[in-house]
């Protein structure tokens, strides 16, 4: 039986969560992979150059924020090491003081963002499948980011593009810890993780739950 991590109660669903709840990401025909920020030369990566990538699928867990998990997930699609070593790097050279990977989503500007080492562990992918099917528009379609050592704040749904700063990045509230780590109870930036168990936990989990369940459309699909 897998254990769950400090703070962590199992869910037997896996809802759509999240602050842009509501909006329903448009996601442009055709669709291409934004590159840029701190890279030498912006380009763009269309699905034909991530299909030539090695696909891998991968049984991991889903650990919220607020609370809940939702275990034994099974992804495919391709590592983000891989994208970066063979799609991002040459083409668009990132500089060396570039030590931030910024993921950013269709929906209404969200973005988070990781150390580049988090980034390129093996387990970190651009998926496009969850449990044998193609992504819905619900998960994260038509890719989206899945770092199973993260809580799940950092595997941004909708993937629109990938920007590349330094530790000088401004805007992400307390939510936005710049690591996130499951492990270490990372939950937010300035608060410690223990609060926002209380937080998050009991009633207002119900409550979330509740609310989110109001806009989960299983049948929307990219």
């Amino acid at each position: 039986m897998t254990s769950l991590p400090p703070g962590q109660r199992a869910l037997g669903e896996f809802p759509r969560f999240g602050t842009h709840i509501r909006v329903r990401p448009v996601v442009p025909d055709p669709y291409v992979l934004r590159v840029g920020g701190d890279v030498e030369t912006p380009c763009e990566i269309d699905p034909a150059e991530l299909a030539t990538l090695p696909r891998v699928e991968q049984v991991s867990d889903f650990h919220c924020v607020a609370t809940w998990s939702r275990l034994g997930l099974r992804w495919s699609g391709v590592r983000f090491a891989d994208v970066y070593d063979r799609l991002i790097a040459p083409p668009a050279r990132p500089r060396t003081r570039a030590r931030y990977v910024i993921f950013r989503g269709f929906d209404h500007g969200f973005f988070c963002m990781l150390p580049l080492e988090d980034a390129l562990r093996p387990n970190v992918l651009l998926a496009d499948r969850l449990d044998g099917e193609p992504l819905t528009l619900a998960h994260g379609a038509p890719l989206r980011v899945v770092a199973p050592d993260h809580y799940g704040y950092k595997s941004c749904k909708h993937l629109a593009a990938i920007d590349f700063g330094d530790d000088s990045i401004r805007g992400v509230g307390l939510i936005q810890h710049p690591r996130g780590r499951v492990a270490a109870e990372e939950r937010g930036r300035v608060l410690p993780g223990p609060f926002f168990r209380w937080l998050f936990g009991g009633l207002a989990l119900r409550f979330f739950l509740v609310r989110f369940r109001k806009y989960q459309d299983p049948h929307v699909r990219s």
